[in-house]
């Protein structure tokens, strides 16, 4: 049954899918409601929105009770738009309409070891995001924007940087790990790397006018090519899931620029060693599909960095999802 359930799985997350953009989560409140008020408040019927309901109760989203009337639990919450940690955006994204047409083709890209994306919609994949896909673009965005909000967070208690007095955050999208880190060290300045059509979306609190304008410098480039900037500490979170070549070359970049005994702060999601195996991996298989990428393992990333030349201190957990390694810039 354990199997059948699995290979349903495409049906589970449909459901999940239905029931957000329908605004399930967000018409249900605090008290249980019957499915002919929520069917009304939704525009549904309610023979159908029942079934959806029961095939998400069974996952543990939404409950149903003795009297027929269904109500939140926790996960389904989540859904909500208002939820502070909401993953709404999230849950949308990973069901666009283009991941139906490249998950049947895993097998493809496990053979070749490439992606099938380009195959399939003849665009390479962010190409296609922008000028072919403005509403999914629009998904991702807010999905990446939620998940770098709430990761910052955790990033930001994590790391130590009391003896430090300037930090880059390369490849840091609109900047919520920076902003994050100089909310909380008031005496810290901080640089936020990135490709220009990026850093002009950059939270509002670094750019001219912010709360933390003073203390923040936006720098718009190619980590691949360059990193234009020596700080006391380097932060680089989730980028290094490229192929092998953009990951050298984003390292030897930071090399290039970093001075001896500079700390270099890599974060990343692992295939291995982690509680959150289920996600981390079916991640590492849709970044195969769409990019031709990977997530790492410990090891995996230990190489890469030892080989780039790095000292690599602690690793340790950020989240229940996210590892950080240490690194030290040596003396050459």
């Amino acid at each position: 049954m354990r199997l059948r359930e699995l290979v349903f799985g495409a049906a589970c997350a449909a459901a999940v899918r239905a029931a957000v953009r329908l605004g399930v989560p967000d018409a249900l409140d605090d008290s249980p409601m019957t499915v002919d008020d929520l069917a009304t408040a939704v525009k549904t019927q309610p023979h159908t929105l029942r079934r959806l309901l029961r095939a998400l109760s069974c996952q543990g989203v939404f409950t149903e009770n003795p009297d027929g009337t269904f109500e939140h639990t926790d996960m389904s919450r989540l859904l909500r738009e208002d939820d502070p940690h909401s993953l709404r955006y999230i849950a949308l994204w990973c069901t666009e309409p283009w991941t139906w047409n490249v998950w049947p083709r895993l097998d493809e890209a496990v053979r070749t070891g490439g992606n099938v994306f380009e195959e399939v919609y003849e665009q390479e994949f962010f190409t296609y995001l922008n000028e072919s896909a403005p509403e999914s673009a629009h998904v991702f965005n807010r999905a990446m924007t939620t998940s770098s909000e709430q990761s910052a967070r955790d990033v930001a208690r994590m790391l130590d940087l009391d003896d430090a007095g300037s930090v880059v955050d390369i490849g840091g999208g609109q900047g919520h790990v920076l902003a994050s880190l100089l909310e909380k060290h008031p005496h810290l300045r901080g640089t936020l790397l990135d490709l220009p059509g990026v850093v002009e979306n950059a939270d509002p609190r670094l750019r001219d006018g912010g709360a933390l304008a003073d203390r923040a410098r936006i720098v718009a480039g190619d980590c691949r090519e360059d990193v234009p900037v020596e700080a006391d500490v380097y932060i680089i979170k989730n980028v290094l899931e490229w192929d092998d070549d953009s990951t050298r070359r984003v390292l030897a970049a930071i090399r290039r620029s970093a001075r001896t005994d500079a700390r270099v702060v890599v974060i990343e999601n692992l295939v291995d060693d982690t509680p959150s195996m289920r996600f981390t991996t079916a991640m590492d298989l849709l970044l195969l599909l769409n990019v031709g990428g990977a997530k790492h393992t410990r090891q995996s990333m230990v190489d890469r960095l030892t080989k780039a030349g790095l000292v690599i201190g602690e690793i340790r957990p950020v989240n229940a999802y996210l590892h950080a390694f240490e690194c030290t810039v040596p003396a050459t």
